[in-house]
């Protein structure tokens, strides 16, 4: 039996790698619970054996081998001083944190009707076009959800135009925001392994999740 132990006086936010995996999909289980449960938060908590407990929906020690397998994937991380989310209306914050997503410095994000809410990069013209075409892809993607998840068994919800080479020259990712989806839309070679990320999905928790959940 393993022997865990937390560490005392630490408040944890997700990696941005965490982020991605709390939000790239809907199915629930005690690893995604917690890290949901940490963006919902506006300032980052305190770790304790309760806390941990409520997070994940588990007891004991199967609440800290979650932490543990969360760690272990680099998705959890600690800090000696607390965090708050980015300060601001999201019209003023999103703007900002879309152009390092991107290598091109062209990005949006889309809501569930395909209408965009933020933008950089794009022509109004593009990103009208951009977000109308997430919302088909999302009503794709879901018709075929049998066959991509559980036929296929691919791990991804994210759709892309693909060049010659393979690689995408247009990327949609969902993210979903307890029951509300958006698509992130990056041209060229996206770079979500950065704060900027997860500052943006901590800032959207912040406006549109149940923080009853």
């Amino acid at each position: 039996m393993a022997d865990y132990r937390l560490i005392d006086n630490h408040y944890v936010l997700p990696t941005p790698g965490g982020t991605y995996h709390a939000v790239s999909h809907q199915e629930k289980d005690p690893t995604r619970n917690l890290l949901c449960a940490l963006l919902r938060e506006e300032t980052s908590p305190l770790l304790t054996q309760k806390a941990l407990e409520t997070w994940s929906g588990l007891t004991g020690e199967s609440a800290q081998e979650t932490l543990f397998h969360i760690q272990n994937q680099d998705w959890i991380e600690g800090y000696t001083e607390a965090r708050t989310t980015p300060p601001g209306a999201l019209e003023t914050i999103l703007p900002e944190l879309l152009p390092p997503l991107s290598g091109s410095g062209k990005a949006l994000l889309a809501d569930s009707h395909g209408f965009y809410v933020a933008v950089a990069g794009f022509t109004h013209e593009a990103a009208v076009e951009l977000s109308a075409l997430s919302a088909d892809i999302a009503s794709l993607d879901a018709r075929h959800y049998n066959l991509t998840r559980h036929n296929l068994r691919l791990t991804t919800n994210a759709w892309g135009l693909i060049d010659a080479a393979g690689n995408s020259s247009v990327g949609f990712w969902p993210l979903f925001i307890d029951e509300h989806r958006f698509v992130l839309i990056i041209q060229g070679v996206p770079q979500l392994n950065q704060p900027a990320f997860s500052s943006m999905v901590w800032a959207l928790y912040t406006r549109y999740s149940n923080k009853g959940i």
